[in-house]
This record gives structure tokens, C-alpha cells and sequence, in this order.
């Protein structure tokens, strides 16, 4: 079943494109015709395009991967760290830090300073500083939270990424292509496809677009998400079920030679008798034979 449909987009206004004179050619399989000099976004290839994306996102998110969202403009950034907080991803809404994936070290040094005020500030260290220095840390701080705090949690190079408006954001999509990212993309009619893997034709102005396709999307990675968790229970009663079998298969040996021993003892005890009363006959009987 699609996650989408024709209606749902079209009511969006997903369809919408740049005018005629701004269009990239490459976009030309994906543009259905032009009215009014607005080129219109074929949406029943988008609709194809979304479940595609939304298939492979699942699987990303199944394997306990993450998917780094980037959307700089003003009319997504609510959105973006909306939806990527719902499903606990990493999210770039302010300006895109040049190096963030080929040179990830030195962001993740960034973030380590951040994480090492927070600690000072717990301390009490900072209550021996002079008011500028506090007010000098505490700006350094805000800065480092407003354009790397939503990448806190990012400890290693993301699997993805999905991009909205790949024109805007054509920095990060050149660093996640020379890393071999794989890139999910919200593609207008004025932009290149062709260094995007997961291309989305649609409206990347529109607020209602973007939500409506970041809805589906997200729900499916929701989706990959729970099966995870689902398979992890499974292990984990798997692992205890054969443990349980394991112990018991134990348990019974170990009652068995316990009789066995015991029964081997009375043997024992019974055949030791029998062999000094043999001792005790023989000599009697040699007796008379000497007199």
C-alpha cells in the first residue's frame, strides 16, 4: 500500500514548481507539463519516488542507523527538527558547518567542549571566574548549542541523509557524495538530480509539501524502529529460552550419578563383609589339617 497518493500531494501543492526560465533540464522526466510559465511536477512519479525513499529509510532505521536531516531555510526549520525528534534523529536546521562530514573529528571536538562547560558548570568552577569571562563562555556556549546541539548525540558518520531544497543545501550534498552517502532528497524542478540516490520530486517551498513528505517518510523510519525493538525482544527471549533448556538438560545428569555412586557404595559395603568372613574360614580350616 502507498503511503501517499495523488490527492494528498496535489492538495499539498506538491506539484508546484520554479518557473519555466529557472528549471534545470535533468529535472525533465519528472516535470509533467507547464502552466502559466510554472513548470508542474508529474505526481504520480512522486508518489512512486516516496514509497521508494520511505522503503529504504525503514531499512536504514531497522539496522540501528542514523539518518542526518539538513534543512537550513525559515519555512522548515519547525518542521525539520519536529519530525526528526520524533523519531530521534540528528538534525542540521542553522547554517551547514563546512566540514561537518570530511571533517567530522573536528566537529565532534566542538561538541566534546560543549558537553565539558556543561560539566564545569555543574562543578561550581565557574563561580571563581570574573563576570567576563562567565559572560565570554556562556556566549561560546549558546553558540556551540545553536549550531551543534541537535548533532550532540551524533558519535559516528551518518548512514543518510535527507536533504530538503539539494540547491540550497548543495555543500553537504558534494561532502556526503565524496564520503559515499547515500542522499535522500526533496528535488525542485530548478535543481540537479543527478548526484542525488533517493530523488523526491516536489515543491521545496512550500510548508505543507515538505510536512506532507517528511510525514510519510518519517512514519516509515518510525516503522523500522519498532521492528528493531520487536526483533531485539525476540533475541532476548530466545537467548533466556535456551539458557532455561541448557540448565535443565544439566540438572538430570547431575541427579543420575548421584545414584549411581550411592549404589556403587553399598556394593562396596556389602562385598567387604563377604571377603573377611572368607578370611575368617580359611584359617579355621587349616587347623585340624596341622594336628
Amino acid at each position: 500500500m502507498s503511503r501517499t497518493n495523488f490527492d494528498m500531494l496535489l492538495q499539498a501543492g506538491c506539484h508546484f514548481g520554479h518557473l519555466k526560465r529557472k528549471w534545470n533540464p535533468a529535472m525533465a522526466q519528472y516535470i509533467y507539463t507547464e502552466r502559466n510559465g510554472i513548470h508542474i511536477i508529474d505526481l504520480h512519479k512522486t508518489v512512486a519516488k516516496i514509497d521508494e525513499a520511505a522503503d529504504a529509510l525503514k531499512q536504514i532505521a531497522k539496522s540501528g542507523k542514523k539518518i542526518l536531516f539538513v534543512a537550513t531555510k525559515k519555512q522548515t526549520k519547525d518542521i525539520i527538527a519536529d519530525k526528526a525528534t520524533s523519531v530521534g534523529m540528528p538534525y542540521v536546521i542553522e547554517r551547514w558547518p563546512g566540514g561537518m562530514l570530511t571533517n567530522f573529528p573536528t566537529i565532534r571536538k566542538a561538541v566534546k567542549k560543549m558537553a565539558n562547560i556543561d560539566k564545569l558548570m555543574q562543578d561550581g568552577t565557574f563561580a571563581n571566574l570574573s563576570k567576563r569571562e562567565l559572560l565570554q563562555i556562556t556566549r561560546q556556549r549558546a553558540k556551540l548549542e545553536k549550531n551543534l546541539g541537535s548533532i550532540a548525540d551524533l558519535t559516528r558518520l551518518p548512514s543518510a541523509l535527507f536533504v530538503v531544497d539539494v540547491l540550497k543545501e548543495q555543500i553537504a550534498v558534494r561532502e556526503a557524495n565524496r564520503l559515499g552517502i547515500p542522499v535522500f532528497g526533496i528535488v525542485d524542478t530548478n535543481s540537479d538530480p543527478n548526484n542525488i540516490d533517493f530523488v523526491i520530486p516536489a515543491n521545496d517551498d512550500a510548508k505543507d509539501s515538505v510536512e506532507t513528505i517528511l510525514t510519510a517518510c518519517c512514519n516509515a523510519i518510525n516503522e523500522g524502529l519498532e521492528e528493531r525493538k520487536v526483533e531485539k525482544a525476540d533475541e532476548k527471549a530466545a537467548d533466556a529460552q535456551a539458557e532455561a533448556e541448557a540448565t535443565e538438560e544439566v540438572k538430570p545428569k547431575r541427579a543420575t550419578r548421584k545414584p549411581r555412586k550411592a549404589a556403587e557404595a553399598v556394593e562396596e559395603k556389602a562385598e567387604a563383609p563377604a571377603e573377611e568372613k572368607a578370611e575368617e574360614a580359611a584359617p579355621a580350616e587349616e587347623a585340624p589339617a596341622a594336628e
